[in-house]
């Protein structure tokens, strides 16, 4: 399936081995989506560059307002950490939901992201938290915004064969911040979803002051539901104010028809359920309760 298969210990180490082989190698870590894709011969490269043995890129830590979560983070890792069940918790709820065990303890979170589909369960979450990613090319390196990443269904802008996702990073929740992940799939667990939604709010005593609110997969790339968020900001939490909310998402979705994942219209209709019940979620534990009253 591959010519070689290398091991870089720096950064700089694993671009150089990208830049002499002249786009016929590509960053490699958990390789759960890759290698797949390799057998079936949809990436032509036969030179893969294992980052799993560079140092410094298995971290989570909070540094100045951020978690940043290292290139080497699986999927199972996020979920376990306490940092970001208490400061992020709809990244730990959307990675716990990722296949199963053997993927979520092979996969990363940062190639969740470079494989670019609209339907990946740490990308919403990502989106929802408006993450960055740091790109490191041979020139240096750059914190780029989560949508600059995404070309379209499976393409991402960040080019693996001459650059490399180092870290992603997102502000810290506080006190009066409330987030939470909904997914809908035709079972529990190795699957993909049929939709997914993460939200994450924040109050004042009384009013929702902020909201942001990321779908998948209804359009080419992770959808952000900015009318539908801005509509909650400086409003009472309740069940009205969050239907409207729910409703001028569905509105702006706009799923395909899907063999695997059912009707334009059903899938419409339930973007409406999912982003409502995230939300009554968020916004109870923005207010300090554990959970919210979909029918408040």
């Amino acid at each position: 399936m591959w010519d070689d298969y290398l091991f870089p210990q720096s950064v700089d180490e694993a671009l150089d081995m990208l830049d002499t082989r002249g786009g016929e190698a590509r960053i490699i870590a958990g390789g759960t989506d890759l290698t797949i894709q390799s057998q079936r011969g949809r990436v032509q490269s036969r030179v893969m560059v294992d980052i799993t043995r560079i140092p410094g890129l298995d971290h989570i830590d909070e540094k100045d307002g951020y978690i940043h979560v290292g290139a080497r983070v699986t999927h199972a890792e996020v979920a376990a950490s306490p940092v970001i069940r208490a400061q992020a918790g709809v990244l730990a709820e959307a990675c716990g939901s990722v296949g199963g065990p053997q993927i979520r303890n092979v996969g990363t979170l940062v190639g969740n992201v470079a494989n670019a589909l609209p339907a990946a369960d740490g990308a919403i979450a990502l989106f929802a938290l408006d993450a960055e990613a740091e790109v490191a090319e041979r020139t240096g390196r750059t914190w780029m915004p989560m949508a600059d990443l995404y070309g379209g269904v499976g393409r991402s802008t960040v080019d693996s064969s001459k650059a490399m996702i180092t870290q992603l990073r997102f502000r810290t929740l506080a006190v009066g911040d409330g987030s939470a992940f909904e997914r809908l799939a035709k079972r529990k667990a190795l699957i993909l979803p049929i939709l997914n939604a993460g939200v994450v709010v924040r109050m004042d005593d009384t009013a929702v002051t902020r909201a942001r609110i990321a779908i998948g997969p209804v359009a080419t790339t992770p959808f952000v539901a900015v009318e539908a968020a801005e509509h909650l900001a400086g409003k009472v939490p309740n069940g009205a104010a969050v239907g409207q909310a729910a409703k001028l998402a569905s509105e702006a979705a706009q799923p395909r028809y899907s063999l695997l994942r059912g009707s334009a219209e059903y899938r419409k209709a339930m973007v409406e359920v999912l982003v409502r019940r995230a939300l009554m979620r968020a916004l109870g534990l923005a207010s300090g309760e554990e959970g919210g009253d979909a029918n408040s």
